[in-house]
């Protein structure tokens, strides 16, 4: 199965969990950050398609909403799956997630995950450094990636066969 993963990563997180997912999806696998990477695919090119972000002031990355919009119709007729990196747990993390990606897509999807998030401090701007300092008193590079949700993420997806 050819599996396209499409995602937006701020401060190096996102691309931290798209690594590990590139070496446990089996099959062909092509990464693109929409926001840094001049890639063109065809998504008929692909059998499954993973979708993720990370939360940044309550919201996805902007272009991973457009590339959604984009594909919606599309989206629905692939094998998908979708994931968020985001610092929250619990409720207000499935909240993001439920914002984040349309319902219709994810009720289409065959995995799903919240895989934690980081707070990488070194890497935001001034008003980031700011803003997470009073909010969540973080002054310094935190990480709490889960690196076992990844992995369950990829098992399930692989799990799937190719529709026909």
């Amino acid at each position: 199965m050819k599996t396209l993963i499409v995602y937006c990563s701020s401060h190096g997180t996102t691309e931290k969990a798209v690594s590990v997912l590139c070496v446990n999806i089996e099959g062909e696998v092509l990464a693109v950050d929409l926001k840094r990477d001049k890639i063109l695919f065809d998504l008929d090119d692909y059998d499954g398609v993973i979708i993720g972000g990370s939360i940044h002031a309550g919201e996805i990355q902007r272009k991973i909403k457009q590339f959604i919009k984009q594909h919606h119709d599309e989206l629905l007729e692939k094998v998908v799956g979708l994931f968020l990196c985001c610092i929250r747990d619990g409720d207000i993390a499935v909240e993001q997630f439920n914002h984040a990606f349309p319902q219709d897509l994810r009720k289409n999807s065959v995995a799903m995950g919240l895989f934690g998030g980081e707070f990488i401090v070194s890497k935001m701007n001034f008003f980031e450094r700011q803003v997470v300092k009073k909010v969540d008193s973080v002054i310094k590079d935190e990480s709490h990636l889960n690196l076992n949700a990844i992995m369950e993420f990829a098992l399930r997806y692989n799990n799937i066969r190719t529709p026909v």
